[in-house]
């Protein structure tokens, strides 16, 4: 990956908030909602209104496309 395609990455993820990059941390890690609501303590109902929130500010049409962005910027990751 290029820097740039993580810098860009960095700048999409901007708008998102903590509790939102948590979410979205978690689709990255391939998590269903069940599955993140479990891990961060939460509704389902609540992880399905962060994921329509980032799918929002990202643009994206599906998880995987939110997804990438998270990926790209090494979001949840340790360098």
């Amino acid at each position: 990956m290029s820097a740039s395609r993580g810098e860009e990455a960095r700048r999409r993820l901007e708008a998102l908030s903590a509790r939102e990059l948590e979410v979205l941390a978690l689709l990255g890690e391939g998590l269903s909602n069940a599955d993140a609501r479990e891990r961060i303590h939460i509704s389902e109902a609540t992880v399905k209104t962060y994921v329509s929130r980032i799918l929002t500010k990202s643009h994206g049409e599906n998880r995987v496309q939110a997804a990438l962005p998270a990926r790209d910027a090494e979001l949840g990751t340790t360098r």
